[in-house]
């Protein structure tokens, strides 16, 4: 995919605006200002629970969460679920130490500038459009739990069988066929700027459904929480 020259997701030295969500894992709000003046936080940006790339990330984050305590670094993890929704899976796939909020309306997604991918019949000018072609062309591998690299619908599909996850149509509303949230992790500093950020975004679409390797993750908090 070829390089994009829009301005893209927030990086290194940018600061996003703050932003109030509805709690998933807790009552009440959660806000970006909340770590500001108190700790470096860990911001996830992800689709909606429906994506099961997404819930794997989330869990594979939360049992990294206790080394990322040690480091001083806070963690705020926020899913494109309606909050009802979002608080029905956690409450069947506890997660006692993340703190996660629902942000149907992709509020955050917008504030860290992660485009909304649209699906088109054009030519692909990544991240912001991809063509049908290229995106029919995708690959996404899972290890042994798909038997084999597929196309990331088909891949969604029997992963969600396998999970048991029926997508709701307020879900599905949510997600329509011709675009795709990208995603991403944000490593703001006590100060709530961004230190450090892995984004399907970046690197021409070879980000797409993967996430930082845990010792990435690690390494990054370190360094910001000096």
């Amino acid at each position: 995919m070829s390089a994009n020259n829009g301005e893209g997701p927030l990086g290194p030295g940018d600061r996003p605006p703050n932003v109030v969500l509805d709690a998933v894992t807790r009552e009440g709000k959660v806000a970006l200002d909340d770590f500001r003046g108190r700790s470096p936080v860990l911001v996830g940006l992800y689709r909606g629970l429906h994506c099961p790339f997404c819930r794997r990330h989330i869990a594979a984050l939360a049992r990294l969460e206790p080394a990322l305590r040690e480091r001083g670094v806070q963690s705020l993890t926020v899913v494109n679920t309606p909050v009802e929704r979002a608080r029905l899976y956690f409450r069947f796939h506890p997660m006692p130490t993340m703190l996660a909020a629902a942000d149907p309306a992709r509020v955050s997604h917008q504030a860290f500038g992660l485009p909304n991918l649209q699906f088109v019949e054009g030519e692909t000018a990544w991240p912001y459009r991809v063509s049908m072609e290229m995106a029919m062309a995708l690959k996404v591998e899972v290890p042994e739990e798909l038997p084999a690299p597929m196309h990331p619908n088909a891949a969604t599909e029997i992963l969600n069988r396998k999970d048991g996850y029926e997508i709701t149509d307020a879900e599905a509303e949510l997600s329509p066929p011709d675009r795709a949230q990208l995603v991403g992790q944000f490593l703001l500093d006590r100060e709530g700027v961004v230190r450090w950020s892995f984004t399907e975004a970046a690197n021409g679409g070879a980000n797409m459904f993967g996430a930082a390797s845990p010792d990435q993750l690690l390494a990054a908090a370190a360094e910001v929480a000096h």
